[in-house]
């Protein structure tokens, strides 16, 4: 670095947000996106001081986060953390939230950090359900054997060949990947008055996950409860990829990064 360099501040912020009206994190033209909107408002509580900011990991449109993170770089230091998360979530849209500022230095990676994720997958079967749901939960309106189902889920658990849970995957990505813990129980940690009666989550935990694996993952248990695979088919792919695997990926708003832990 040059002498003359100006000194930098890092910072990690944990934040939330409710993904049904963005298209994922990543800023594109003419669309509203969560980096978008987060550096919009940066921009404006910064009152023009350069900025940049670097997320953890990218989502999907409409994916919801109960918390992620996202590391700041800028030039001037945040001398009081609980004023200054205050003012940007006055700022924020209300379908967004910041939780927690952390100071960090420049060898602290944000992408290249290890990191465990905590994905949920809410869903109900059977009915149809209150519009209200539509943006946190699925509904799939045939009847689901949830049973057999939840043993589909326990067979992800490990480490497995996820190439078939990895949308139009090429030759040259990481497939082989430690699934920590996979379990479909039914859902008691997200309720509203508006849900139905039951619904159910799948929860799965791990390192690093390929392109919409937990959504493909999802959509090879609805097929399951369906009847239209069994839990043969399931363990096969997970050992011997399809050349022309059947791609069926479960709706993005029933997906929820729940909870995201730096290793440290």
């Amino acid at each position: 670095m040059s002498a003359f360099a100006p000194k930098k501040y890092y910072y990690v912020f944990k934040i939330q947000y409710l993904g049904y009206r963005f298209h994922g994190w990543q800023k594109q033209p003419n669309l509203k996106t969560l980096h978008l909107m987060v550096d919009r408002t940066f921009k404006y509580v910064l009152e023009g001081q350069k900025f940049k900011t670097l997320t953890s990991g990218r989502t999907d449109a409409m994916v919801s986060a109960n918390e992620t993170a996202f590391e700041l770089f800028v030039y001037e230091p945040i001398t009081d953390f609980e004023a200054f998360l205050e003012l940007f979530n006055y700022n924020l849209p209300q379908d967004i939230r910041a939780l927690a500022i952390e100071e960090v230095d420049e060898n602290f990676n944000i992408i290249q950090q290890p990191k465990v994720k905590e994905y949920i997958y809410l869903f109900a079967h059977g009915q149809k359900c209150h519009p209200f749901c539509a943006p946190i939960l699925t509904t799939f309106l045939d009847p689901l054997n949830i049973d057999l189902m939840k043993q589909g889920a326990k067979l992800f658990k490990g480490t497995h060949n996820f190439r078939d849970y990895c949308y139009k995957a090429t030759g040259e990505g990481k497939y082989y990947r430690e699934v920590m813990a996979c379990e479909l129980v039914e859902n008691t940690a997200y309720t509203a008055s508006f849900f139905p009666e039951k619904t159910y989550m799948l929860r799965v935990l791990g390192e690093g996950f390929g392109r919409n694996q937990i959504r493909l993952m999802m959509g090879a248990l609805i097929r399951l409860g369906k009847g239209d695979i069994d839990l043969n088919y399931i363990a096969n792919s997970l050992k011997t990829p399809s050349e022309t695997p059947f791609y069926y990926i479960a709706p993005a708003s029933g997906l929820i990064l729940n909870k995201l832990d730096f290793k440290k």
